[in-house]
């Protein structure tokens, strides 16, 4: 036991510099340029280089004690900075994937409408193109359908229903395991988890990491850009993290809705046979909907 409090130590230590501490060091840092350089010498490096060389030699004067205090109260400050992001990254979360808050929700159901409105014109542009040439297809023409369904499943893999397109990925996972699994994810899920075999969970809990990562790496782009008030380099490096956090968000939730659906079309049964729905002797195949539909009457117990 000894062994392991040791290992889960050094574990939570290491989360801990990489998650908070790092990234608050270096925006401290950034602030540190912000003040010294403000708008008029955002590049004045020969003014950063004495200011650097005289606070340096500031600190070496400092007594051992005086050090150790400078030391753990950057790191204090650094760690302050990084609670205060990662409370953010909720309101990142929601944003990218939404539903959003009451004083959005028209924005919200603008856009939403917006993105409908165009996956219904695409639907409708591909079933035209499949129409007028329903047997005897051309190369061209099979390349103009495809090239149409890529668009579609480019916007949406499902009709749209949130405002963005990370939402939409997601909300596409919750519409198919509806509409062709009868299975209400909002009751089943927590169910189908505990039925997974642990590869498919290590995979999903991959996912759904870095993710998360990457979240908090585009809610770092929050305090760099109040920084632009003083120092206006600093809204460069809010636009790299929050473009880098964006792009691997998007990343990472195309993942996780990938293997969510195949979850769901690999393992359906599963659960169904686990509540004993279905025949027993059939334990492998898709969940046909009339199962989904009562295993989602048995998860919901009439609410």
């Amino acid at each position: 036991m000894g062994g392991f409090f040791q290992q889960l130590a050094k574990t939570l230590a290491d989360r801990w510099i990489s998650l908070l501490v790092l990234p608050g060091a270096f925006f401290l840092g950034a602030v540190w340029l912000s003040l010294v350089l403000g708008h008029a010498d955002a590049w004045n490096v020969a003014l950063l280089t004495r200011r650097a060389e005289d606070d340096m030699a500031a600190v070496a004067d400092l007594s051992s004690g005086a050090q150790v205090l400078l030391v753990t109260a950057v790191a204090a400050a650094a760690s302050g900075v990084g609670f205060v992001v990662q409370a953010l990254a909720v309101v990142t979360r929601r944003v990218w994937l939404g539903p959003w808050p009451g004083p959005f929700a028209s924005v919200a159901a603008t856009r939403t409408a917006r993105r409908r409105a165009r996956w219904h014109r695409l639907v409708e542009e591909r079933r035209a193109l499949e129409a007028a040439s329903p047997v005897g297809r051309t190369r061209e023409g099979q390349d103009r359908i495809d090239a149409v369904a890529h668009r579609i499943t480019r916007l949406a893999m499902a009709e749209p229903g949130r405002p963005t397109w990370m939402g939409d990925r997601i909300h596409a996972v919750e519409s198919i395991a509806y509409h062709r699994y009868g299975l209400d994810l909002a009751y089943g899920w927590s169910r189908l988890w505990l039925v997974l075999p642990d590869p498919a969970r290590t995979e999903l809990t991959a996912a759904h990491s870095a993710f998360a990562a990457a979240v908090a790496t585009g809610t770092w782009a929050v305090p760099y850009l109040l920084l632009t008030v003083v120092w206006w380099p600093a809204l460069l490096i809010a636009a790299g993290i929050g473009l880098t956090g964006w792009a691997r968000a998007r990343s990472a939730v195309a993942d996780l809705s990938t293997l969510t659906e195949a979850t769901l079309d690999l393992y359906g049964r599963t659960l169904a046979a686990a509540l004993g729905i279905g025949d027993a002797t059939e334990d492998t195949g898709p969940l046909t909907i009339s199962e989904g539909e009562r295993v989602t009457e048995l998860v919901r117990k009439g609410r």
